[in-house]
């Protein structure tokens, strides 16, 4: 039997993995065999094909990106998360699960083939060189960003700490571009915002990186400090549209807000790989009430906490069904040749629950108000919609809509969860609509 003890990831996403695999005793069948000489013949038939390529394809082919394709494509047939990442790929990964990287500060997105600002962040080089948020980015170091991908220009912008570099802006309101000199500083991802709605307390989680626990553990003690005692009526943990991260991630914040019992529990092929995750003494919320929201955007890692603090009651989950993602993936270093991310377990919330390609149903179910030109538009097919999945076994019904507006004046979700919390006695938020475990 083979024994794996794993640092695990619940997400789109990864972190590193120490693997250790016992051999059991060494047994032969006619089928064993027969089985490991049809696998070496299909190996030998890869060979046949792969000299073929090399020696009669009309282009000289590259030899190594002919390998990472194959190896791409075996693993991309057993299921969508499982897959090849180059050194690159695994640098940039290791990157976002770890939320600190040397950079200017700036969050950004693609508009018209240039690099839009969405906003600096505090305290940031980009913040206090005075890069405002819908400026146009339009050069990097006098190269221009037209032509660039948004990974690309975003590459050009990291670096190591203490090195510089110039970005020619153009803004609203200025015929002349502004160009700024700014030296790379360590960022830390935002994992974690928050603010407070009144006397409630709103913690709006984007993803599951390595600050995300220490982010939220600095969000619940700002809100207690500006709501102290009985002011402060309850939290709205805000997950939608939240793709998930790491594994440890979303158990520890599963924990700030339990006392006791299962978090989440995988199960891999063998059942002496089961693994069960419980909470610990402490709730950092001091029983506040609590109310999640998910929507069709709300993925692996976030089901998890939404799962645990549904089952134990902790939580009126409100929103849309979630995504759907009910896998661990691993991701195996390959050396110097990048890693492998690898489906090894399905995750279960405390009361055995599968939400794969199924999704978290929540407590209440209430639905945005959609734009008329997004209608339509608005909804994720979920993990039920994508080729190849991993199957339940029950009825797949996973995938809502994913859309948030800008305004929270506008947030129909977040308007009825403030309702809910101002609106009714402490416990009334901790106890859902309906049972939250199946009979």
């Amino acid at each position: 039997m083979r024994k794996i003890s794993l640092l695990m990831v619940g997400a789109l996403m990864g972190a590193g993995a120490a693997v250790v695999v016992t051999q059991s005793p060494l047994f032969t069948t006619t089928r064993a065999v027969a089985a490991s000489a049809e696998t070496y013949r299909q190996l030998n038939l890869f060979g046949d094909v792969f000299e073929k390529i090399r020696g009669d394809y009309v282009d000289v082919p590259d030899e190594s990106k002919l390998v990472e394709s194959a190896i791409n494509g075996m693993l991309t047939s057993l299921d969508p998360h499982s897959s090849y990442m180059d050194a690159k790929s695994y640098r940039d990964m290791q990157v976002q699960t770890r939320g600190e990287f040397g950079g200017l500060g700036i969050e950004v997105t693609m508009e018209d083939g240039l690099v839009k600002v969405v906003s600096p962040i505090d305290d940031t080089p980009a913040a206090r060189a005075g890069v405002l948020a819908n400026d146009l980015i339009t050069h990097i170091d006098g190269e221009q960003v037209q032509g660039l991908t948004l990974n690309q220009a975003v590459d050009k912008m990291r670096g190591p700490v203490n090195t510089t570099v110039k970005l020619t802006i153009r803004r609203k309101g200025q015929s002349d571009p502004v160009e700024v000199s700014l030296t790379r500083d360590t960022i830390r991802i935002r994992a974690v915002r928050s603010r407070t709605e009144g006397d409630v307390g709103y913690i709006r989680v984007t993803q599951f990186n390595e600050q995300t626990f220490e982010n939220l553990k600095t969000a619940v003690e700002k809100i207690a400090a500006e709501l102290p005692g009985d002011k402060l009526k309850g939290y709205v943990l805000d997950l939608r549209n939240n793709p998930g991260g790491l594994l440890d991630q979303a158990i520890l914040v599963s924990d700030a807000f339990l006392d006791r019992g299962e978090i989440v529990s995988t199960r891999g092929r063998n059942a002496d790989e089961t693994q069960r995750f419980n909470a610990k003494a402490g709730d950092l919320t001091k029983g506040k009430p609590v109310v999640v929201l998910i929507n069709g955007g709300s993925a692996s890692a976030s089901e998890i906490v939404a799962g645990a603090l549904q089952d134990h009651k902790r939580a009126t989950v409100l929103g849309t069904r979630s995504f759907g993602k009910g896998s661990v993936q691993t991701i195996i270093p390959l050396g110097g040749n990048g890693a492998l991310r690898l489906t090894t377990a399905r995750y279960y919330t405390p009361s055995g629950r599968s939400i794969q390609a199924k999704g978290i149903e929540p407590d209440r179910e209430v639905l945005q108000d959609v734009p008329d030109e997004l209608k339509g538009k608005d909804e994720t097919k979920g993990e039920a919609g994508l080729r190849g999945h991993l199957k339940n076994g029950e009825e797949e019904a996973s995938g809502s809509s994913a859309y948030v507006p800008t305004d929270p004046e506008k947030d129909t979700q977040l308007k009825a969860a403030l309702e809910l919390l101002k609106g009714t006695r402490k416990d009334a938020a901790t106890t859902a609509e309906k049972s939250a475990v199946p009979n």
